[in-house]
C-alpha cells in the first residue's frame, strides 16, 4: 500500500468517517457532536510525552499511555451510556483508525 492511501484512509478515519457515522444515524445537531468527536482527537496529546513526538512510522496502539488496551475497553464502556455515548464513539473510532494504520504499517 502507498504511503498516501495509508495517510489517507488513516485521516479520513479520524475525520470523515465520524462525520459520515452521525450523519447516517443522527443527524440532530451534528454539528455539536461532530464537534465533541473531534474533541477526542485531544486523545493525541499523549504523543507529547513520546521522544521523538512524531515518528512517522511508530504505531500508537500500546506506546502511547492513552492508547493502551486498557483504556479501550474503558472507551468501550463510555458506549454504554447515553451521556458519554458521543466521546466513547469518538475515542473508539480513533483508537480503531489507529490499529488500522498499524496493520498497514506491518504489511
Amino acid at each position: 500500500m502507498s504511503d498516501f492511501l495509508r495517510h489517507f484512509i488513516h485521516y479520513f478515519g479520524h475525520f470523515g468517517v465520524p462525520l459520515i457515522v452521525i450523519l447516517i444515524f443522527d443527524k440532530n445537531c451534528w454539528q455539536k457532536k461532530y464537534l465533541f468527536i473531534m474533541l477526542t482527537m485531544l486523545i493525541d496529546l499523549d504523543h507529547l510525552l513520546a521522544s521523538p513526538i512524531f515518528a512517522a512510522n511508530r504505531c500508537s496502539i500500546g506506546f502511547h499511555p492513552l492508547h493502551s488496551l486498557p483504556l479501550y475497553y474503558f472507551y468501550i464502556l463510555l458506549l454504554g451510556f447515553k451521556s458519554t455515548r458521543i466521546w466513547g464513539l469518538g475515542l473508539c473510532l480513533h483508537l480503531f483508525f489507529d490499529k488500522l494504520d498499524c496493520v498497514f504499517m506491518s504489511s
